[in-house]
Formats: structure tokens, C-alpha cells, sequence
């Protein structure tokens, strides 16, 4: 009896397991690739606007907003709206899009845009207005040894200032489950 019973239960943990795998695939099928054109609204330095679609660039995090550096004399700027600016120019040139597939925990859409040939992602680096985080580590020795942007003073690193602020929620581990099982099964 006790033998049937441990069979039952291993047959259903294994049909549990297939099936979840099944929902994997069946949900990584459906994350192609998407392609968007402007018009576009910078809402900050990394984060655009395309209808109701919130678009984060990817492997660079730029000053917040609010967020203000030192320039070389030590006088403050607004570098956060500055870094915003120079995203609204970049993404008003001609033939502007943005690729991307996947989702960050504000349910932005994970993306690298290009105007022309060139990365905008790459080109807010390498003028200083953002820090590299797992890309364009080449475009930001540039910045940093040219003093570009945030560069040629002091300044916070976008991610500490936002700890500093308490702007960092760290959702707790059953609420980072739950939201990844949401999205994996394409929940909103």
C-alpha cells in the first residue's frame, strides 16, 4: 500500500514538473523580440515613454530626476533633468527605435534603442550622462577619462543615491515569487 502511494505521488510530482516546464517554454516563445518606433517622451535619463508602453534602456543607470552632482568647481547641477534632456534629443532624431524582450520589476520593457547606426544606450555613456551597469564599460572609460557629463565633478552613483533615499524597495522573497510566477504565466 505504502509503495502504490509513494508511486502515485512521484507520477504526480513528475506530470507537476513537466507541465511547468511546458508553461516555460510556451511563455519564452512568446517573449520575441519587440520593435518600437517614437514618437517617444523621455520621463527620466534611462526610461522613455511610448504610449502607455514604459521602456527602460538597458546596461546603463542614469541620475535620477531630482538627483544633482558637482560640477569641477564643486557647484551643484541638475544632472538627473540634464541626463533627461539629452535622451529627449537623442530620441528625436530621425528613424529613432528601441528592441527589446523582457521585463524589469516595474513592468518596463527591457530595451536598446538606435537612431541610425548608432546605440543611444551606448551614446548616453560615453557623454557622461550615465553610468555603465553590464555594458559599454568602454564608453564609460571614455567619458570618465575625457571628464564627460557626471565625470567632470562628483557625484553618486545613481543606485546609491536612490539607497540613500530610501527609493530602493527590495520586495520581499514570497512577493518577488509571486510576481515572477505572474509574469510567467503572462498575469498582469
Amino acid at each position: 500500500m505504502m509503495r502504490a502511494l509513494r508511486m502515485v505521488r512521484e507520477g504526480v510530482l513528475v506530470i507537476a514538473l513537466f507541465s511547468l516546464l511546458l508553461l516555460i517554454v510556451a511563455k519564452l516563445d512568446r517573449s520575441q523580440e519587440v520593435e518600437i518606433s517614437g514618437p517617444f517622451h523621455a520621463i527620466d535619463g534611462d526610461t522613455l515613454a511610448a504610449g502607455d508602453e514604459r521602456l527602460r534602456l538597458t546596461g546603463l543607470d542614469a541620475p535620477e530626476l531630482d538627483q544633482t552632482c558637482e560640477d569641477s568647481g564643486g557647484a551643484a547641477w541638475d544632472c538627473g533633468r540634464d541626463a533627461r534632456q539629452l535622451l529627449a534629443r537623442l530620441v528625436r532624431q530621425s528613424a529613432a527605435t528601441c528592441h527589446g524582450r523582457g521585463r524589469d520589476r516595474y513592468r518596463r520593457l527591457l530595451v536598446t534603442c538606435r537612431a541610425g547606426a548608432g546605440s543611444i544606450n551606448a551614446e548616453l555613456v560615453r557623454r557622461g550622462m550615465a553610468v555603465a551597469a553590464g555594458q559599454f564599460e568602454q564608453e564609460q572609460a571614455a567619458a570618465r577619462g575625457e571628464r564627460q557629463g557626471i565625470w567632470a565633478g562628483e557625484f553618486d552613483a545613481p543606485r546609491d543615491w536612490r539607497a540613500s533615499r530610501g527609493l530602493m524597495d527590495s520586495p520581499d522573497t514570497f512577493s518577488a515569487l509571486l510576481d515572477w510566477s505572474k509574469r510567467l504565466v503572462g498575469w498582469p
